[in-house]
């Protein structure tokens, strides 16, 4: 699988239903492996002037398909 293709999903909270974001970056260890998505989250009224970026851990995440990623994160 590509970052291209991580980059098209959408990620989902299992805990909420509710529509993260999308896959702006990811981070890699030294070994290479995937250690977090970087994710540009949707905003929202009451989030207009914060940071809209957040860190998804790769055990984060309960399973990804073919259109979403699912993880168990708000």
């Amino acid at each position: 699988m590509n970052l291209s293709d991580l980059q098209s999903k959408k990620v989902i909270s299992v805990l909420s239903g509710r529509n993260i974001g999308n896959i702006i970056d990811v981070n890699i260890n030294s070994e290479g492996m995937i250690e977090a998505l970087i994710i540009e989250q949707n905003k929202n009224i009451f989030s207009l002037n914060k940071d809209n970026v957040a860190r998804i851990n790769w055990n984060e995440i309960s399973k990804i398909g073919e259109d979403v990623i699912l993880v168990k994160k708000e």
